[in-house]
Parts: C-alpha cells; structure tokens; sequence
C-alpha cells in the first residue's frame, strides 16, 4: 500500500514539476517582449496596447502557474521557531494537516473561479482598452488550471509525509544490531 503512495506522490508531483519548468519559458518570453516593446517605443516610437497587455498577461500565467513548482522544488518560505524542536512523527501528522488544508483551499478556489471564467468567455470579454486584447477568458482560465495544479501538489506532499510518517512507526528490523 505504501509503494502505491509512493507512486501517486511521485506522479502529481512530476505533472506539476512538468508544467513548473515549461512555464519557466514564459519568463524569458516576457524579457524578449518588453525589450521588444520598449526598443519598439523609444527607438521608433511606436506603441502597441495589446502587447503592453500581453506582458501583463505573460507575467500573471508565469506567477500562477510558477506558484505551485515553487512549492514542488521547497521555495516556499518557512517559519521554523517550533516546529524545528518537534519530534519527526509531530513533523510528519503538521505536514500532512498543512497540505490537506491546502489542498482543499486550492479545491475552493478552484469552485469558485469556475463561474468567474465562464462568465468571462459567455460575454466575449474583451480587454476595454482600445486595441487590446481580446479573449480575456483565455487569461482567467489559468485561475482554476494553476489551483488544480496547486491541490495537485498538496496531494503529493500529503502522501510524501504519509509515506514518511509511516517509516518513522516502522520498527527496525534488527534492533541488537543499533
């Protein structure tokens, strides 16, 4: 059963892992466009609304589709005041409550994001500005598609510290031997 775990945690966390490094490219496509924008204005002094929109876009894709690798790859910031002096066990049961909060956080975001882009993509909306972008729903998708990915990876840290919790009550196979 824990080998199952093991195998589930290994997965979510490689689907997240997967889309965190693709995502990564959104940052040097948001560096080449506001070079490019920034060459095109002041060396040519033309200006376009819709790719100073993009950039804005680009830069919210990266940021939520980013925010579940960081949790993937432990860039996540810790206060470690008590929790550094619990046992491992009481490490493992606050990791496990932690993710599953998180995890059903995500969940709720998820549920509540879903109307907000389907009324977005049912009026067609468009950016107000004049040569903007158009098909805003596209942008508020990425709000359920990264929380998905968010709960994904609390799942995985969830069952990571199952697992984990699981060896540390295990005893020790020969214990004349330690």
């Amino acid at each position: 059963m824990i080998a199952i775990i093991e195998k589930a945690a290994n997965g979510t966390a490689r689907v997240v892992r997967i889309v965190g490094q693709t995502a990564a490219w959104l940052g040097l496509a948001l560096v080449l466009l506001v070079a490019f924008n920034v060459l095109s204005r002041y060396a040519f002094g033309i200006s376009s609304v819709a790719t100073q929109e993009a950039e804005w876009h680009l830069m919210a894709a990266g940021a939520l589709l980013g925010m579940s690798y960081g949790l993937n790859q432990g860039g996540e910031v810790r206060v470690d005041v008590l929790y550094d002096k619990f046992s491992p066990e009481l490490k493992a049961t606050i990791d496990i409550i932690a993710a599953l909060m998180l995890m059903l956080a995500s969940i709720f975001i998820v549920w509540l994001s879903i109307n907000y882009v389907h009324q977005s993509y049912a009026i067609g909306e468009i950016s107000p500005d004049p040569g903007g972008l158009h098909y805003r729903f596209l942008l508020k998708a990425l709000i359920p598609v990264a929380f998905v990915l968010l709960a994904l990876q609390a799942l995985s840290m969830m069952l990571e510290n199952i697992v984990r919790r699981a060896h540390l009550k295990q005893p020790l196979a020969n214990p004349d031997k330690h």
